[in-house]
C-alpha cells in the first residue's frame, strides 16, 4: 500500500480534475456527461484511470458471479463514484464504501456534479480495522 502522504497526493489530483469538470459544465446536467467530460479531464491532465471497471466480488477467496461496475478507478488506488442527484444519501455512501471493501482500495471519493457547488467527499479504508475513515482519520459516522 502507497504511504499516506502519496495517497493524499493523488487525491488532490483527481479532486483538481472533478472540480475542473464541474466549473466547465455547470450543475444539473446527466451523470454520464460528467463522467464522459471527467475522463477527458483525467487524460488530459496525464492521471491515468480505467472508467467502468468490472469487479467480481470474492467469498472465501473464490470469485463469485456477482458483477459490480465501478465508475472510475484512477492512479490504481483511488476509487471515483459520479453522482447527479439534489442530495448524497447514506445508499450513495454504501456503495462507494462496499467498492473499497471489496476491492480493498485505500481511497475513495463521491462527488455530486448537481448542486451549484460540486460536493466532493474523500473517504480511506483501513484495511486492518475494516472501516471507512473520513478524510480527518476518523471513523466514518452515518449521519
Amino acid at each position: 500500500m502507497k504511504d499516506t502522504a502519496e495517497l493524499k497526493n493523488h487525491v488532490y489530483d483527481i479532486v483538481g480534475a472533478l472540480h475542473s469538470v464541474h466549473d466547465e459544465l455547470g450543475p444539473g446536467i446527466n451523470e454520464y456527461c460528467y463522467q464522459e467530460a471527467l475522463a477527458m479531464e483525467l487524460s488530459d491532465r496525464g492521471i491515468p484511470f480505467e472508467r467502468g471497471k468490472v469487479f467480481h466480488p470474492r467469498y472465501k477467496g473464490h470469485p463469485m458471479n456477482a458483477e459490480y461496475r465501478i465508475d472510475f478507478l484512477c492512479k490504481g488506488d483511488v476509487i471515483v463514484e459520479c453522482k447527479a442527484v439534489s442530495v448524497l444519501t447514506s445508499t450513495h455512501r454504501a456503495q462507494l464504501f462496499n467498492y473499497m471493501r471489496l476491492l480493498k482500495m485505500p481511497c475513495g471519493i463521491i462527488v455530486n456534479f448537481y448542486p451549484k457547488f460540486a460536493t466532493i467527499e474523500r473517504y480511506f479504508y483501513d484495511t486492518a480495522n475494516r472501516e471507512i475513515l473520513t478524510s480527518d482519520g476518523n471513523p466514518f459516522q452515518s449521519r
